[in-house]
């Protein structure tokens, strides 16, 4: 159905390599979309672009010369850019009393800062590909941390997603004007390196899954699912959005 076709459209995943990053790559490939995937681990993002298809740009974008280096590398190759998936990202756990100052620093840097000066960068390549009747689109991974308070002390990571979503809405406003849409997908339990410390012991697997009102962890489909409408016809008059994709829980106010 052409409603939710992404065929021929160009995509850049950041942390791409793994986790929801490759959930929604590998969704956008299979779609027919040209795709880039960046990662700060050359020969990761390398092995995982040979298995999906699409292009691999290692960049290490907590650093303004990984951000330079992953522009430049798709506009050296591509005129135009239609989607762009802010997705790397990085998380912190500790108790209270030893929560270190500089995590707020590291996730500050990738989770909030790199958002920012990607999209920031990449906008010569948006504004090309954007028209009123098929915006560009630019999708930031926030997450259900930064709807609701985690279970999980968490303290750096849940404050830089709900500046991810603040950011997204702010953004969305400005570039609206431009035919450029900006929406999150806050996404809850999903399999990935975040959360394999807890969903690969089947107990807390358990404990996980009875919290969530749908009973179940999030597949790729669900991932790459709502990426692909906000990024298709479907969703061209989606814009400022906070979307969670999460099986309930933000809804009902439980805790993972």
């Amino acid at each position: 159905m052409t409603l939710f076709s992404v065929e021929g459209k160009t995509v850049v995943v950041t942390g791409g390599s793994r986790g929801i990053g490759r959930m929604i790559a590998a969704g956008f490939v299979a779609a027919g979309a040209t795709v880039y995937i960046s990662s700060r681990k050359a020969a990761e993002v390398g092995k995982t672009a040979a298995e999906l298809g699409c292009a691999a740009v290692p960049a290490d974008l907590s650093t303004e010369e990984g951000v330079s280096a992953l522009v430049d590398a798709v506009t050296a190759r591509e005129s135009r850019l239609d989607v762009l998936v802010n997705n790397a990202g990085a998380t912190w756990g500790a108790p209270l009393e030893e929560y270190p100052g500089h995590a707020f620093d590291k996730l500050w840097g990738i989770n909030v800062k790199g958002v920012f000066h990607l999209t920031q960068r990449f906008l010569p390549l948006l504004r090309a590909a954007a028209s009123p009747g098929d915006p560009a689109r630019v999708i930031n991974i926030g997450s259900i941390d930064g709807i609701r308070v985690p279970s999980m002390e968490n303290y750096a990571y849940s404050a830089a997603k709900a500046a991810v979503h603040m950011l997204t809405r702010h953004l969305s406003q400005r570039l609206a004007r431009e035919s450029i849409t900006v929406n999150a997908i806050a996404p809850g339990p999903f399999e990935s390196k975040m959360m394999a410390f807890a969903l690969d012991d089947p107990a807390t697997r358990s404990a996980i899954e009875s919290h969530v009102p749908l009973g179940r962890i999030g597949t790729p489909e669900d991932m790459a699912g709502t990426a692909i409408f906000l990024s298709s016809r479907a969703g061209a008059y989606v814009t400022g959005a906070i979307i969670p994709v999460d099986g309930g829980i933000s809804a009902h106010g439980t805790t993972s």
